[in-house]
């Protein structure tokens, strides 16, 4: 051990240390772009939340869209609508439902809505896998 047992004036080395020199830092960290900008204000955080929430929801209503298309499988009239009108409410209202004991407050699709989409995603994956098991057709 490199200290000896307590004494009355404390603890003492039993041998001195091994360098001479003192530490030796390395210059400050210099101040970037990134560092000279002050914080998001609380609001702004939410607001920016927001927003990627609306973008992602919008981006999901259009990949399903997009997906359905690529299958090469119709959606009903009613599916075509729901996306289109969901899609407009979330880009002109920043959410697509009004009533908050639907869904979540922070939230761009009220549950019966996210399930909605669900299932039309799930409709387009089934019916598309179906498409490319059934041999003759290409």
């Amino acid at each position: 051990m490199a200290f000896k047992t307590p004494s009355k004036t404390g603890m003492t080395r039993s041998r001195p240390l091994q360098s001479k020199t003192g530490l030796q830092t390395r210059k400050p960290l210099q101040a970037k772009a990134g560092f000279t900008a002050k914080p998001a204000s609380p609001l702004d955080q939410i607001k920016a939340q927001k927003k990627a929430l609306q973008a992602a929801t919008i981006r999901a209503l259009e990949k399903a869209r997009r997906e359905a298309a690529e299958q090469g499988v119709d959606l009903s009239e009613w599916e075509n609508e729901f996306i289109e009108g969901v899609s407009e409410r979330v880009k002109t209202y920043g959410r697509a439902f009004a009533d908050p004991d639907k869904g979540a407050i922070n939230g761009t699709l009220s549950l019966r809505q996210g399930q909605k989409l669900k299932e039309i995603r799930k409709k387009v994956q089934a019916k598309g896998a179906q498409k490319h098991d059934e041999p003759g057709e290409e």
